[in-house]
């Protein structure tokens, strides 16, 4: 395949790095890995028995559940305490709404089906969407985070009468070894780097606050809006890049990151169509990416 033709690309991904690298190659681009983000567990303590027990007795009619990490970590508690099986059954008879297929595929593996689940692009706004027909007014709901809270979507229930009860089970950090950041980051104000995939808005913040640690965020920004394609797999990351001034040079039509290295590929070959193509890429035509979402 012609796609990437030999082009570098950064990747930030942690938990998906090799698959991720497997695409860049199959389009016949070189992956530059460098991990971004650290998922470290919550010490929750009681806060986990009591949120579990509340469910099991039936206290949350709703349970929202927005990613697969957390449904996994969940379980994980319920199997610490004993209380899997009971856990497990109490949310077969409950209103499960997921963002996506990832929280989606880990209830499968417990043998459970969301209720609700956000369509594309699976952003809050999207769930909350997806929420619009199930009664919460006084009604107790069950938030299980991400690696940070979710603000918008606990206002937005909140609004509309819901009790909520809120449960974070990891957290998100920088990496333990910031090195291959530090080097993506030179690489990039160098120009070494054809495209950069975000896959994550905490990717931009991490990537963001290393070249800060090293006098280079300036640089690193003029980069990224100027000379390196600017990947999002989707309107949350595409938001999070237009926050910091960064309109992203490709997302996909559908927020996958198959459909994101395949947009990436159809992008680089449309450009070197279009004009001589020197060892370093120049500043690319922007295109507007799908509305601004969480």
């Amino acid at each position: 395949m012609r796609g990437l033709a030999g082009a570098r690309v950064a990747l930030l991904e942690t938990r998906l790095e090799r698959e991720l690298g497997t695409l860049v190659r199959r389009h016949g681009g070189t992956p530059v890995c460098a991990p971004a983000v650290r998922e470290s567990p919550v010490s929750s303590g009681p806060e986990v028995a009591v949120f579990i027990d509340q469910v099991i007795r039936g206290a949350y009619p709703v349970v929202v559940l927005q990613t697969g990490v957390g449904v996994r970590r969940l379980f994980q508690e319920a199997e610490r305490l004993g209380r899997r099986a009971d856990l497990v059954a109490a949310l077969k008879g409950l209103t499960l709404a997921v963002r996506g297929p990832k929280p989606s595929a880990a209830l499968a593996q417990a043998g459970l089906r969301p209720t609700v689940t956000a369509p594309e692009p699976y952003t809050t706004t999207d769930l909350l969407a997806g929420l619009d027909a199930v009664p919460l007014e006084t009604r107790g709901v069950g938030v299980v985070h991400y690696g940070e809270r979710n603000p918008p979507l606990v206002g937005a229930l909140l609004a509309r009468g819901a009790r909520v009860h809120e449960l974070q089970l990891y957290e998100w950090h920088l990496p333990d070894d910031l090195e291959p950041l530090r080097a993506l980051v030179r690489e990039i104000v160098r120009g070494d780097i054809a495209a950069v995939c975000f896959t994550t808005r905490v990717q931009l913040r991490h990537l963001l606050e290393v070249a800060a640690m090293t006098g280079l965020e300036a640089d690193l920004l003029r980069a990224l809006t100027a000379r390196t394609v600017t990947v999002s797999v989707g309107p949350s990351c595409t938001a999070a890049l237009r926050a910091v001034g960064i309109s992203p040079h490709v997302e996909p039509p559908r927020p996958k990151m198959g459909a994101m290295i395949a947009a990436l590929a159809e992008y680089l070959a449309r450009w070197r169509d279009g004009g001589a193509c020197s060892g370093r890429l120049e500043p690319a035509p922007q295109t507007p990416g799908a509305p601004d979402g969480e």
